[in-house]
């Protein structure tokens, strides 16, 4: 039965994409989502100045405010609808995790199995909505102070302009986190990370563009163009690698004798991923360093900013040592925590005890849980490393270099995975569909006989 199941998948192709309906209209729906959530990019808020917008959002490209305007698709600069795209949400669902560390009563939700999920669920909708009409009335005040040169960014502030603009930024959210949830119900892939995905990937063709054009001028030369090319397929070919790359902790289960039946004898392994932290560290460490630059870039855009911290700035900026090693440090440090919050090793080896299992060579309970805890500490290490390498590259490249690198390591992460996620779904659909087709012609065959 094995041996056919793996004939079958490896016969799997995408040739039989147009002989599965369902398929083709989980991929169109999520085509049309996506391209309402574009549509979304470009419906700006009432009572907005756009070239003084324009002008500061300049100012402040290469903070915080840069990096999520590239996760938005351009959203935030132009001060759309989707300004704060689904990062709320995500903010939240980080936190729920987190909370959930520390909170018995949560604990205890992820222990009740679906119904406990769907109420950890509908906390983290609440929390959003809290963080997004939060960030939202920073925004909105935020831009009632911004000027660029003798132009306000608002036209007519006040009270009626904030109300407006929390309930709108709060609305594109919500229905952002809808979308997101029926991609992910009745499209194909993760519909929070497809959203993301459709914004970082929206802004490619312009990068591209630009880069091609800097070598019809002659700024780049053709064999620097192409030895970016080959940078950037190596770093694919690294996150493919890497990402896809994890241990199997192999778990016994003993043979059980009732009556003259044998029960159990089975073996099953635990993949430990190499990058148990995904792409969280790249983001907070990002956003924390950028924070000093983000908030002297409002300053000079509102007449004046703090001397300490200019001179915070200009040590801790783009491509300086110092901020290569915060970088690294902070990389490193949210691995090893965010690790230790996604895996528990006790409680891992306090079920598989329960369940009558061990790790061959290891005694149940505390000694199965320090053996786990010693692989995962070591595989966070490469894991951590490979992070650093791949988000300091870009840096060291676009600081040294001057090289238009519009993919940094944390976006280029985001895609990379997205697109194996999107993958993997639609295989798993191919296979249903062929399995269908087998069933029913071996149906078929025995109604003959």
């Amino acid at each position: 039965m094995s041996s056919a199941a793996e004939k079958l998948a490896a016969n799997i192709n995408f040739g039989a994409l147009g002989q599965s309906k369902e398929l083709k209209k989980r991929i169109w729906f999520t085509l049309m989502a996506l391209i309402v959530y574009r549509i979304g990019t470009y419906i700006t808020l009432p009572n907005i100045d756009a070239h003084a917008l324009e002008s500061i959002m300049r100012q402040n490209a290469g903070g915080i405010l840069g990096m999520f305007n590239m996760f938005s698709g351009g959203a935030l600069g132009r001060m759309t609808i989707f300004a704060l795209n689904i990062m709320p949400y995500i903010t939240a669902s980080i936190i729920m995790q987190l909370m959930s560390s520390v909170s018995k009563n949560l604990e205890n939700l992820k222990k009740e199995g679906e119904a406990g999920r769907r109420k950890t669920n509908q906390y983290t909708r609440y929390l959003t909505v809290v963080l997004a009409a939060f960030q939202g009335f920073g925004i909105a005040v935020g831009l009632e102070g911004m000027q660029a040169g003798s132009s306000s960014v608002v036209i007519d502030p006040g009270l009626f302009f904030r109300v407006t603009t929390v309930t709108t930024l709060v609305g594109g959210t919500l229905f952002l986190m809808w979308l997101g949830e029926q991609i992910t119900a009745r499209g194909i892939g993760n519909g929070v990370s497809l959203i993301i995905f459709a914004g970082i990937v929206a802004g490619l063709p312009s990068a591209l563009g630009n880069t091609f054009e800097l070598g019809r001028t002659g700024t780049l030369s053709t064999w620097f163009i192409l030895m970016l090319i080959v940078v950037a397929v190596g770093m694919i070919a690294l996150i493919v690698f890497m990402e896809r790359a994890h241990r199997r902790i192999v778990i016994q289960y003993p043979k059980r004798q009732k009556g003259n039946k044998v029960f159990g004898g089975e073996s099953s392994h635990i993949p430990l991923k190499l990058n148990t932290a995904g792409v969280i560290p790249p983001i907070f460490a990002s956003s924390i360093l950028l924070f000093p630059a983000t908030i002297t870039g409002f300053g000079s855009g509102s007449g004046g900013s703090s001397p300490v911290l200019e001179t915070i700035v200009r040590y801790v900026s783009h491509g300086q040592p110092l901020y290569i090693v915060l970088y690294v440090a902070i990389i490193v440090f949210f691995c090893f925590f965010y690790t230790s919050i996604v895996f528990n090793p006790d409680e891992t080896a306090e079920n598989i005890k329960k369940n009558g299992g061990f790790v061959p060579g290891r005694r149940p309970g505390k000694n199965t849980s320090e053996y786990f805890d010693y692989v995962l500490t070591r595989l966070t290490v490469l894991g951590a490393a490979y992070l650093s390498l791949l988000c300091v590259l870009p840096e060291l490249l676009i600081s040294n270099y001057s090289v238009p690198f519009y993919l940094g390591g944390t976006s280029l992460l985001i895609v990379v995975n997205v697109i194996l996620d999107t993958i993997t779904q639609i295989q798993t659909h191919l296979f249903a569909h062929q399995y269908e087709g087998l069933i029913k012609k071996s149906k078929a065959k025995g109604r003959r006989r």
